[in-house]
C-alpha cells in the first residue's frame, strides 16, 4: 500500500499542458514519478513548459504540438508517444476555454467555438489515447470539468456550462463503455481558479473578495491545488474509482 500514490515509469500525456491549470497537472505528475508529454498547439510554449517541469522534477518531461480539434493531429500525437515510450498510460485533457456572451445575444460561432475545443477535443482525446489504452488493456484518462458542468451560472456562462456538462456525461459514458476494457475515466472539477485567462480578478481587491466570498473555504482556487486529485485519479490508490467527477471547489458544491 505504501506505493499507491507513486506513478513511476507511467507516461502521461497532458493536452492543455500549456496553460495554467494543464501546467501544474503535469508538474504533479512529473513529481510522482510519470514521464509527462506536454502538449498544445504552440510548439515554443510547451518546449518551455516541459523543460521547466524537467528541471523541477527531475524526470523526463518532453513536448508535442498538437490541435485536439483535429483528430489526425491528435492520432499523431499518441502514435508519437506510443513510438517513443511503447504505451500511453494516462491521458490529461486539461485544455479548455470560456466564451461569454449574454444568451439572448449568444453568437452561434462562438458557441461552436466552445464546443469544437471544450467537447469535440475531450471527445477526440479521449478516443486516441484510448485506442492505445485498449492494446494494452489498462490506461486512465482525467477529465477537465467544472463546478459550472453541474449547476447553472449567470454572467454569460451558458455556453461554457453546457459544455462543461458535455464532459462531465462523456466522462460518465466512457467509463461505462470502457471499464471491461481496464480503462478508468475520471474527472476534476474545479471552482474559479486563477490562471493567466483569470488574473484580472486577482490583481483586483475587490473582485477577488466577491468571488472568494462565495466560497465556503473563503478563497479563490491556485492551479496547484488541483494537482493532488490528479495524482490520485492517475495512482493506484483509485484503481476501483471510475465514471466519477472530483469537485476541487474548497466546499462550493456542498451547498
Amino acid at each position: 500500500m505504501k506505493d499507491m500514490f507513486k506513478l513511476d515509469g507511467k507516461i502521461a500525456i497532458v493536452t492543455g499542458g500549456a496553460g495554467g491549470i494543464g501546467e501544474a497537472l503535469a508538474l504533479g505528475l512529473s513529481i510522482h514519478g510519470a514521464k509527462v508529454v506536454v502538449s498544445s498547439r504552440n510548439q515554443e510554449a510547451i518546449e518551455k513548459v516541459a523543460s521547466q517541469i524537467s528541471k523541477a522534477s527531475g524526470n523526463e518531461a518532453i513536448g508535442i504540438a498538437c490541435d485536439v480539434t483535429d483528430e489526425a493531429s491528435m492520432t499523431n500525437l499518441v502514435d508519437a508517444v506510443v513510438k517513443k515510450y511503447g504505451r500511453v498510460d494516462i491521458l490529461v485533457n486539461a485544455m479548455g476555454m470560456n466564451i461569454k456572451h449574454d444568451a439572448f445575444q449568444y453568437p452561434i460561432e462562438d458557441w461552436d467555438k466552445l464546443f469544437n475545443v471544450n467537447v469535440k477535443g475531450t471527445m477526440i482525446a479521449c478516443k486516441a489515447a484510448g485506442k492505445a489504452m485498449r492494446e494494452q488493456k489498462k490506461g486512465v484518462i482525467i477529465n477537465l470539468s467544472s463546478v459550472r458542468g453541474i449547476r447553472g451560472y449567470t454572467g454569460g456562462n451558458s455556453g461554457y456550462c453546457a459544455t462543461k456538462g458535455a464532459v462531465e456525461l462523456i466522462t460518465k459514458s466512457l467509463a461505462l463503455e470502457w471499464a471491461p476494457l481496464g480503462i478508468r475515466v475520471n474527472a476534476i472539477g474545479p471552482a474559479l481558479i486563477i490562471t493567466p485567462g483569470t488574473k484580472h480578478i486577482a490583481q483586483n481587491p475587490e473582485l477577488a473578495k466577491k468571488y472568494a466570498s462565495l466560497v465556503p473555504m473563503g478563497r479563490i482556487g491556485l492551479p496547484e491545488d488541483l494537482a493532488g486529485a490528479c495524482v490520485f485519479l492517475a495512482s493506484e490508490a483509485a484503481g476501483f474509482i471510475s465514471g466519477q467527477t472530483i469537485y476541487v471547489d474548497g466546499g462550493l458544491t456542498a451547498a
